[in-house]
């Protein structure tokens, strides 16, 4: 029950503009980055370790402390909120596709960074509708699809666990320089 809630609550509201949890968590990541980044896989094992290993420990003492079925199902709707962003996803991609059906191919350029980290400055109308869908498919898995699997196999701990591995990934899954031995948990993680 707390997960279709959760999921009415994303399709309806999306992501509140301000106060995200999942922003808050990736600051709460960088700052820890700051601190203890090295470049070497067991930094960011460890650090990858550490912010997962909260996340799940939050979680589990939320689902923990509402003992009733309406406050757990409280409990796993708010969770499943902060971290689903179907809603939002959709309403972006809704946008992307009028501004391309009106021929509005500046509006388009402005709107497609919010999908996707493509430059829109060297696509025509066929490319931008591309890189949306594309975009629109892959964070649809990590925003929604994924989620809800986890959340189903391990309740709230499962959600907020997911979220702190696809949101770790995106910040330092990367195979730059700076990334490649340090990022590479998070990155590792995420592919599982």
């Amino acid at each position: 029950m707390g997960l279709l809630l959760g999921t009415a609550a994303d399709a309806l509201l999306g992501d509140p503009r301000r106060g995200h949890p999942v922003a808050a968590f990736g600051t709460a990541a960088a700052a820890l980055e700051r601190r203890w980044y090295a470049d070497t896989r067991g930094a960011g094992v460890a650090h990858t370790a550490l912010l997962v290993g909260a996340a799940a420990a939050l979680g589990a003492l939320l689902e923990r402390t509402a003992r009733r079925p309406a406050a757990r199902a409280a409990v796993t709707a708010a969770a499943a909120f902060a971290v689903l962003g179907g809603g939002s996803l959709a309403r972006e991609g809704t946008a992307l596709a009028a501004e391309l059906g009106r021929g509005d191919l500046a509006a388009a350029r402005r709107r497609l960074p919010n999908l996707c980290g493509r430059d829109p400055a060297s696509l025509d109308a066929a490319g931008m509708a591309r890189a949306g869908t594309e975009s629109l498919a892959e964070n649809t898995s990590d925003a929604v699809v994924a989620p809800l699997l986890w959340g189903a196999v391990a309740g709230v701990p499962g959600l907020m666990a997911y979220r702190a591995v696809n949101t770790l990934d995106a910040m330092v899954g990367y195979r730059s320089p700076r990334y490649r031995r340090f990022g590479w948990a998070a990155a590792r993680a995420d592919s599982s």
